[in-house]
C-alpha cells in the first residue's frame, strides 16, 4: 500500500518537472491579464463541473479574502453556487447553467476563468459564447482533451493547457497553478519580490 502512495507522489513530481517550464509563460501572461482587469474595475468569474468546480470556488475564494498576503478582496464570484445551478437545470438545462449566469452578471472587461479537465463540457463552451457576447475575457485551465474549449478562445483569451490524460493528474496541476496566479497577481498589484 505504501509503494501506491510512494508512485502517486512520483508522478505528481514528473508531471510538475514536466509542465511547469512549458505553463510559465501562460501563468504569467493570465496574472497579467487579471491584474489589468481588475485595476481597471471589473470583476473575474469563475465555474466549472464536479472538482474543476472546486477549483472555481477555490480561486474565488482566494481572490476574494486572500492567498498569502493580507489585503483587501478583489471582486471575483464562483458560478457553481449549488442552489443556482440546480434552479437553473430545472429550468434551462444543464447545458446552459453558466452561460445563464454570465449573460445576468458579466459586464464588458470582466473576466471568465473556466477549469476543465479535458472532457470539453457542452456548459463550458456554452459559457465562452456568453462571455465573448457580453465582451469578456477567458482565461482557460485545460486538459489534452479540450480541443472544443480551445478553439473557441479568441486573441485576447488565455489557455493554460495541461497536456496530460489523467484528469486528477490535470486538476492537480490547474491548483498548483491557481497559486502561482494568484501570488503573482498579489505581487504585481501590492509589491514584493519577482
Amino acid at each position: 500500500m505504501e509503494s501506491t502512495v510512494i508512485t502517486h507522489f512520483n508522478k505528481s513530481i514528473q508531471a510538475k518537472t514536466a509542465c511547469g517550464e512549458l505553463l510559465a509563460p501562460y501563468i504569467v501572461s493570465a496574472s497579467k491579464k487579471v491584474v489589468q482587469q481588475l485595476l481597471a474595475g471589473h470583476k473575474v468569474l469563475s465555474c466549472g463541473n464536479g472538482l474543476s468546480g472546486s477549483l472555481a470556488n477555490i480561486i474565488t475564494e482566494l481572490l476574494l479574502l486572500q492567498y498569502k498576503l493580507e489585503r483587501p478582496g478583489f471582486p471575483a464570484i464562483s458560478l457553481n453556487e449549488t442552489g443556482m445551478l440546480t434552479a437553473i437545470c430545472h429550468k434551462n438545462g444543464k447545458s446552459q447553467v453558466f452561460s445563464k449566469q454570465i449573460l445576468a452578471l458579466g459586464q464588458p472587461g470582466d473576466l471568465l476563468i473556466i477549469f476543465s479537465s479535458g472532457t470539453n463540457p457542452s456548459n463550458l463552451v456554452q459559457a465562452i459564447q456568453a462571455a465573448h457576447d457580453k465582451s469578456m475575457y477567458v482565461i482557460a485551465l485545460t486538459g489534452k482533451q479540450d480541443s472544443d474549449i480551445s478553439a473557441l478562445l479568441s486573441d485576447g483569451d488565455i489557455e493554460l493547457r495541461i497536456e496530460h490524460n489523467d484528469a486528477h493528474q490535470i486538476s492537480e496541476l490547474q491548483m498548483l497553478s491557481i497559486f502561482c496566479l494568484c501570488e503573482l497577481i498579489d505581487k504585481q498589484i501590492f509589491g514584493g519580490d519577482n
